[in-house]
């Protein structure tokens, strides 16, 4: 679907050309899943002003922020369109919770990703059907597992394109971005939260510290969900 030469095209292109490359190459199933933080507000942004074909969704794993619910809401308001939002099937909810405890993911790594599963993959796998080409925030300085991530590339399991318009943009990058666009913020970056999950598992950084490292700050980890591993 996509030729060495579009690659090449998609490097060389602003966000927003980018985006609308892929949408006039693929006029039907591209999608950008959101979790509302600063970088995935920057693609927000351009989807919604320049009215792009691309459906804009985000999870809601049920221990977010209410700062999320905040931002969301005023997403909606500013930019008049909906976010779509994909919760987690209750039964495997209550099932985890019954045999292993509302908070069991503090206590192995295997608890925290099944809770992961349960809480984003299952949802967001939901979100992805149908879909061709899936959009998202990353940055390849975010972390280890994110360096040698390319701006397009093909994912096996889902069946689809991953689009990483983002990927070598820096934090200042993205800052810059937010600043001159005056784009809407959840107000925990103020507070020290860079990297922001579920609330249970987030927690602010000090300076000096990898933005990742508020993410289950419990556990030592490759600092993913499940997501976007690679």
């Amino acid at each position: 679907m996509f030729s060495k030469e579009d690659i090449n095209t998609l490097q060389q292109l602003s966000l927003e050309d980018g985006l609308r490359f892929i949408s006039s190459k693929i006029s039907e199933g591209v999608v950008f899943s959101t979790s509302l933080g600063q970088e995935d507000q920057v693609i927000t942004d351009v989807i919604f002003k320049n009215d792009l074909p691309i459906k804009v969704f985000t999870l809601d794993t049920g221990r977010l922020f209410y700062e999320h619910y905040d931002l969301l809401s005023k997403n909606n308001s500013r930019y008049k369109k909906k976010t779509e939002v994909y919760f987690p099937e209750s039964s495997d909810v209550e099932k985890y919770v019954v045999e292993k405890g509302i908070n069991a993911f503090y206590h192995s790594v295997e608890n925290r990703k099944e809770c992961c599963f349960i809480r984003k993959v299952k949802p967001l796998n939901r979100a992805l059907e149908n879909a061709k080409v899936w959009i998202t925030g990353l940055r390849a300085e975010q972390s280890e597992n994110r360096e040698n991530m390319p701006i397009l590339e093909w994912d096996e399991e889902r069946n689809l394109y991953k689009y990483n318009p983002l990927i070598s943009w820096t934090y200042q990058d993205v800052l810059n971005y937010l600043e001159q666009n005056k784009v809407q913020e959840l107000a925990l970056h103020k507070k020290g939260f860079i990297s922001v999950g579920c609330q249970p598992c987030t927690r602010a950084i000090v300076e000096g510290e990898n933005p990742r490292a508020g993410r289950w700050w419990w556990e030592t980890s490759q600092k993913e969900c499940g997501l976007h591993s690679h």
